[in-house]
């Protein structure tokens, strides 16, 4: 057995691994294994497909884990998706606090065009918020520059940079300086000319990475697929097995196999009976312990990454156990929009607030919100309950509703009504035994 290299040389590092793998590529070919670098199957594994079982991959918790590699599993696509989509199509709005409480739309205002319709020249307002939203969720940090016209007017925010590129440093003014490079060309830009979303635990400098606090659940996500990716890809998986006293001939083994598979082969011919002479027995497998740990291990690592991202598993389609703790999955839906995804909207909105809005915008009592009625759009009944007791209650109008269902005012539709409901009988009849109010 080589020992390994003393000293902490690279190059001979590199040695010892390279002749490593070459003894033991040469071991298994004399073994008569299979060796693949991408699949990575060893011995131990072959005898496993053999066998008819599977282990889990070995787990390498030193690797790093990338945005491309973490997204190839399908629960993270799955959250990142869920969350970064419905950011990005949610309709946000520029709005004025008027007397009284009320909140009016500022629709001239040059910065609506820019977040509600271009901008930029390349993508559309759910384009650049999906990326922005994934580039936290993964990344913790959302970066897009700013460009600006005569009179320091903001005309567009720049596709968003990728926050692996990016380097935010705190310079000696005390302002803060991002750095990239962008088609080999190096940017610096000023902390006025960057708008920068932080995610979860944002410092100054930026928020915490997903990827890298959640990198040995996604390592072991990832393993756990590697292994059940080998077994699909070099195992052999038989519904059974027919066995006889006698010893076949290579003849006459081939010719069993033939007619087993025109005869039984393919879903048309499942469930068609087989005729077994001389001996020959049927035995049914079932699936193996450790296949079914494998099972139960990926399914284990989707309910680990739904914990990262804060989504409930039914929403990416794990269904499995998600009715617990006598909540429903309407409650646990609910409960998404509440915990998880509102405070992903006010990092956005607060972020343009402070970084894009003027201060006399700020001083005139300017907000920026995303409108969460647009998440009832989907639900008819939940949208009538809710406009029938905005209505009966007095604190909307008709066309008021109208224009969310995006229906033409009608005549009368802005009079606010009230349902009148356990009015006293004298009120009806009129006073002193009179008249019927409406006879009057």
């Amino acid at each position: 057995m080589t020992t390994p290299p003393k000293g902490g040389a690279v190059m001979s590092a590199r040695r010892y691994y390279a002749s490593g793998i070459a003894a033991a590529e040469a071991s298994m070919e004399r073994k008569g294994s299979t060796w693949t670098l991408d699949g990575r199957v060893s011995a131990s594994d072959r005898d496993n497909f053999v066998t008819n079982r599977v282990t889990v991959a070995e787990h390498n918790d030193a690797g790093a884990t990338t945005a491309a590699s973490a997204l190839g599993l399908s629960a993270v696509w799955a959250c990142v998706n869920l969350i970064a989509g419905t950011i990005g199509t949610l309709p946000i709005m520029i709005y004025r606090s008027v007397p009284g409480g009320v909140e009016e739309e500022e629709w001239d205002h040059p910065l609506y065009r820019l977040l509600s319709e271009s901008p930029n020249a390349d993508q559309t307002p759910v384009d650049f918020f999906e990326f922005a939203a994934a580039s936290v969720e993964l990344h913790g940090n959302a970066y897009s520059e700013i460009e600006t016209g005569a009179g320091g007017r903001i005309v567009a925010l720049d596709v968003p940079v990728a926050p692996e590129l990016m380097t935010v440093r705190r310079t000696s003014n005390g302002s803060l300086e991002y750095e990239w490079t962008d088609g080999g060309k190096r940017r610096v830009v000023p902390q006025d000319r960057m708008l920068h979303v932080r995610g979860f635990g944002g410092g100054p400098l930026g928020g915490l990475s997903t990827l890298a606090f959640g990198r040995r659940t996604f390592g072991m996500a990832q393993s756990i697929e590697l292994a059940a990716s080998a077994t699909f890809r070099n195992g052999i998986r038989a519904s059974g097995v027919l066995s006889m006293a006698e010893v076949l001939t290579p003849e006459q083994r081939n010719e069993a196999e033939r007619l087993l598979q025109e005869k039984y082969r393919g879903t048309m011919n499942a469930g068609v009976p087989m005729l077994l002479d001389r001996g020959v027995t049927w035995q049914q497998l079932t699936i193996s312990p450790e296949d079914a740990q494998m099972l139960e291990s990926r399914g284990w690592s989707v309910e680990e990454i739904c914990r990262f991202f804060g989504t409930p598993p039914h929403m990416i389609g794990h269904t499995a156990g998600n009715t617990h703790l006598g909540s429903s999955i309407e409650q646990q839906t609910l409960g998404f929009v509440i915990f998880a995804l509102r405070r992903r909207l006010k990092r956005f909105e607060q972020s343009i607030w402070k970084q894009l809005l003027t201060p006399a915008d700020r001083a005139r009592g300017l907000k920026v919100k995303f409108d969460l009625r647009g998440l009832m759009r989907g639900d008819s009944k939940a949208r009538a309950e809710f406009y029938q007791l905005a209505l009966q209650n007095g604190w909307m109008t008709i066309n008021e509703v109208r224009a969310l269902e995006g229906l033409p005012p009608v005549e009368g539709g802005e009079i606010i009504r009230l349902q009148m409901q356990n009015v006293p009988i004298a009120t009806l009849m009129g006073h002193n035994g009179g008249p019927p109010l409406g006879d009057v």
